[in-house]
């Protein structure tokens, strides 16, 4: 596990990147924050540190003191600039002290994941770590599981932008994670969901279809009937009529 630090001197944004990414599912031990480039620094020359992740305008040392610092002492640590838009062009002057890569505020959560995934891969390649061919499997695992977990709690009203809301993913994101994971779409697997969980309620006779419709999402019964027939080939009727089996 790669050592992380990041540094950033507004006290917000500084927990934020430290709680709203799963980093040890991304192969990093955050093992420090810091509010200025010189108590970084500092840090830096007691202990291990392999990526640094940092603002550039900061008071007491700046994001770009601290890369040319870094770039003459410990030209091993990986340096990530937090930019806004406007800063862009001068945090290119960054380029001379080694920075690669630069994330712009406000920061994407997916845009991060990928940067550090990057890192991570490109860590270990220069230390010859071998890993499984899909290193971060874990970590969407993880993600598929929680919209798996929503999906079968709202099947009723979910939609990807809500499940996309539960793992702060955007929805095209997650539409790529979980189709990649799961071998369908969204869409698809919240239909089968739906129609496995119509196809239960069947079977107590007792139900009405309608009922069971407005249960599973369908405001209106045909269209629930036409989905349902699409799925299984048989109508809801049918289903009951011939031994309620999918």
């Amino acid at each position: 596990m790669y050592k992380l630090i990041i540094v950033d001197d507004e006290k917000n944004i500084r927990e934020g990147l430290a709680q709203c990414y799963s980093w040890n599912e991304l192969g990093f031990e955050l093992c420090s924050t810091f509010p200025d480039g010189k108590s970084a620094l500092d840090y830096v020359r007691r202990y291990r540190v392999d990526v640094v992740l940092s603002d550039i305008r900061m008071p007491v040392m700046d994001g770009l003191k601290l890369a040319e610092q870094l770039s003459l002492s410990y030209p091993s640590v990986i340096m990530v600039l937090l930019s806004g838009f406007a800063e862009f062009e001068y945090a290119q002057t960054a380029l001379r002290y080694g920075v690669k890569e630069y994330l712009l505020k406000p920061v994407k959560y997916e845009e991060a994941v990928k940067t550090f995934q990057n890192i991570c891969e490109m860590l270990d390649q220069k230390t010859g770590v071998k890993k499984s061919s899909e290193p971060f499997a874990g970590y969407y695992d993880q993600i598929v599981s929680q919209v798996t977990e929503y999906l079968q709690t709202h099947y009723r009203d979910a939609s990807l932008e809500d499940a996309a809301a539960v793992v702060a993913l955007s929805p095209n994101y997650l539409s790529r994670i979980f189709k990649r994971k799961k071998g369908m779409n969204f869409s698809e697997f919240l239909q089968e969901i739906k129609m496995e969980t119509a196809a239960s309620l069947l079977c107590d006779v007792t139900r009405k279809t309608y009922e069971i419709a407005a249960e599973v999402g369908y405001d209106n019964p045909k269209n629930f009937t036409r989905a349902f027939k699409q799925y299984s080939g048989k109508t809801p009727r049918e289903f009951r009529e011939q031994g309620q089996s999918l």
